[in-house]
């Protein structure tokens, strides 16, 4: 019986450090600053919930962390759409005011790979701004860092939680430069082909119900256009 205890405390204990190490792998660092944040160009802000139950709508598997929204809402616990989850939020502009509809779609991607700390999901936007137009925007995230600082710290604490202030980038790709890929769709902004970064700023989350107080952004860069082709954003209150 002592050898069965012993390996059971070893395996333990290995299980334990190998977590830790990969929590806290040297090898594994910060993406750093985002090429948006340096940019020249006018940069549109669209601000976001992403708390599923301040949305429209949020949807999956209705087994994950996050539950719908709401509540009747139909699950996608279909096989092909089961690491699915949909949500249509508000979209809000720089001083806060109603800027539009966004509906985001994120399925897991099997390109994860967390001993390379990737933690990462597929994720495509569709956003309508009345008078302006529509955008679809393409992405790769990476919610690794967001893992290892918030997730894990939740779920290791008595309570099951973690509060205090976390604001990082998502976006990892497909762009060289860890940005998002953005086509126009529709009016004014029909022939917008540019780049964003979505970042995620979290003050509550639960290890059992996700996030409690959350916001995410989406920065679109607005190149340079000549004036007679007329102005991606008319208005300029989108402008960050």
């Amino acid at each position: 019986m002592k050898y069965i205890i012993t390996l059971l405390l070893g395996v333990f204990a290995g299980v334990a450090l190998f977590v830790l190490g990969l929590i806290n792998n040297p090898f594994i660092g910060d993406r750093g600053l985002s090429p948006l944040s340096v940019t020249d160009s006018r940069v549109m802000a669209l601000n976001f919930s992403s708390v599923p139950s301040e949305s429209i709508v949020f949807t999956n598997d209705g087994e994950s962390v996050h539950a719908p929204h709401p509540e009747k809402v139909l699950q996608l616990w279909e096989a092909p759409i089961r690491l699915t989850s949909t949500m249509t939020t508000v979209l809000r502009d720089a001083r806060d005011q109603v800027a539009g509809i966004g509906v985001k779609f994120t399925s897991q991607s099997e390109d994860t790979k967390l001993l390379n700390g990737e933690a990462i999901v597929n994720s495509v936007w569709y956003i309508y701004l009345p008078q302006q137009g529509s955008l679809f925007v393409q992405q790769t995230e990476n919610y690794w860092t967001f893992l290892s600082d918030v997730g894990f710290t939740a779920w290791r604490s008595a309570g099951n939680n973690w509060r205090g202030t976390w604001l990082g980038d998502l976006t990892s790709g497909p762009g060289a430069l860890g940005t998002a890929s953005v086509s126009g769709g529709a009016g004014p902004l029909a022939t917008l082909e540019t780049e964003a970064v979505e970042s995620l700023s979290v003050r509550a989350f639960s290890a059992d119900t996700g996030f409690v107080s959350a916001e995410g952004r989406l920065l679109i860069e607005m190149p340079q256009r000549d004036p007679s082709a007329g102005s991606p954003d008319p208005q300029g209150a989108l402008s960050q």
